[in-house]
């Protein structure tokens, strides 16, 4: 877990994706301290430093929020801003949907409402294409043994080849791939995938204010998503990023913390 800013300043939480741990976002987390915020960045479960649980049921979407509002309530903090991308995203409107009393604001990168997953597939097949992992990490075992083949070159690769150049620098990746050594941590990693055929209740609308920020670019997730999302929300922004792409918070990491503080920092 990272942390910057003021014990006493208005709680901030930052949930990083797949295949990233509270790394992901540490050209953003002092300047957003240094604007006031008690930022606290977690490695989620099964990433980076934090416990590995066994299972695929230990990774369904319950249990993540779960992991987030306990977070919160260590934290003392009875509201927080939450914010999320790529898979952490995904936590994120799980979180405001389900404790909207808690969540003061949400912001969203790069990360599809999940109710509208099916629909958009349908309507946008190219979608379904760029999801195609999604569907490979449901096999047991072969997943974990390709990722991790070759000094883990197919993840290297998906950091290196869908970022602008110069986005992930050659230290960043060799920490992430000491992180991904970890015993149990590729499984766990792949789990998050395998536990969304554990069935549950929709989401439903997000009566949170949110912010969506979305590179453009982005090679997993079409823009479409964005706009999907924005829909299932009562009050809704989406910032759009032309030049940027999936990893938003590396690329641009300026705009970023000044659209995530001035949204924070709005009162009810």
């Amino acid at each position: 877990m990272r942390e910057a800013g003021p014990p006493d300043g208005p709680l901030l939480i930052l949930l990083h994706g797949f295949p990233e741990s509270s790394r992901a976002w540490r050209k953003i987390l002092r300047p957003l301290g240094e604007r006031g915020f008690h930022v606290i960045a977690p490695d989620m479960r099964g990433y980076g430093s934090s416990d590995v649980p066994e299972g695929i049921d230990a990774y369904c979407l319950d249990l993540l929020v779960a992991d987030v509002i306990g977070l919160a309530d260590a934290s003392g903090a009875p509201t927080f801003t939450l914010a999320g991308h790529d898979w952490g995203g995904i936590v994120a409107w799980a979180v405001a949907a389900r404790h909207s009393d808690r969540v003061h604001r949400l912001v969203i990168l790069n990360a599809p409402h999940p109710d509208t997953m099916r629909q958009e597939m349908r309507r946008h097949p190219a979608q379904l294409l760029r999801s195609w992992y999604a569907g490979f990490f449901q096999i047991p075992r072969l997943p974990e043994r390709l990722l991790s083949a070759f000094g883990y070159r197919a993840l290297r690769r998906s950091l290196l080849q869908t970022s602008r150049p110069g986005s992930f620098d050659p230290g960043e990746i060799a920490a992430y791939v000491e992180e991904w050594a970890r015993p149990g941590r590729l499984t766990a990693m792949v789990n998050y995938y395998r536990a969304l055929r554990i069935p549950r209740a929709p989401l439903g609308r997000i009566t949170v204010p949110t912010l969506i920020l979305w590179g453009m670019k982005d090679r997993f997730l079409g823009a479409h998503l964005a706009t999907a999302a924005a829909g299932m929300c009562d009050d809704a922004r989406i910032v759009r990023f032309a030049q940027d792409t999936h990893w938003l918070q590396h690329e641009n990491p300026r705009q970023v913390v000044v659209e995530i503080a001035g949204f924070a920092q709005k009162a009810d």
